[in-house]
């Protein structure tokens, strides 16, 4: 086996050993489509709103938090089940449906269209995986097995909660402030950089333990 071959067959779809470049994407005003109306469709469903995203849902029937947002105007629903063609618009597409046939249907015709897609709990039939996510305000962590172990990628997540509390958005806040002032006020760029440098490390070392 060659090296070139080996390399692929590394980076190959549903093995654990390829490399999965670490992103974060702008979706705003992007077309997603999301396969499934469940209760874990709801929650990506949210997640992709929160990030901007014009969001569509195929799926026969909603769970009462997708209903909602139908009312509210939130969602788009076409009220079938999925069909050949429904992606081919779509920037991102999430199927999130209880029947493997189906899922695995929509990752051929993600394959063919060359589609950014994710198949809930199976990543072997992804071309990107959703990682567990910590929020504070414009603090994201993203935390990754890359399919191995979702129950650790959570852990971790857990541990980085109780390290990062909630008070962390107003710390970011004050930073974000500052640094603003500082680009206007601080012109030579190796002194800007050692005093962003020297509030950043104060504000970690004044975050209290747990």
């Amino acid at each position: 086996m060659t090296e070139s071959s080996k390399r692929r067959r590394k980076n190959s779809p549903g093995s654990l050993n390829r490399f999965l470049y670490p992103a974060f994407l702008d979706l705003s005003g992007k077309r997603c489509v999301l396969v499934g109306g469940g209760k874990v469709a709801e929650r990506k469903s949210i997640s992709l709103l929160r990030a901007g995203a014009e969001v569509v849902v195929i799926s026969p029937t909603l769970s009462w938090g997708l209903q909602t947002l139908k009312e509210k105007g939130r969602i788009t629903h076409i009220p079938r089940p999925y069909e050949c063609g429904d992606i081919s618009s779509a920037f991102l597409i999430i199927a999130a449906t209880n029947s493997e046939k189906t899922n695995r249907q929509i990752a051929e015709d993600a394959q063919k269209l060359d589609k950014l897609l994710n198949v809930v709990d199976t990543p072997s039939l992804c071309s990107f995986i959703v990682p567990s996510v910590l929020s504070r305000g414009p603090l994201t962590i993203a935390i990754s097995t890359g399919g191995a172990s979702p129950a650790l990628a959570k852990e971790i997540r857990k541990e980085l909660q109780r390290l990062y509390g909630p008070e962390f958005s107003k710390h970011l806040k004050v930073l974000r402030d500052t640094r603003s002032k500082a680009l206007k006020e601080i012109t030579n760029k190796k002194e800007r950089e050692r005093f962003l440098k020297e509030v950043a490390v104060k504000v970690l070392r004044s975050k209290p333990h747990r």
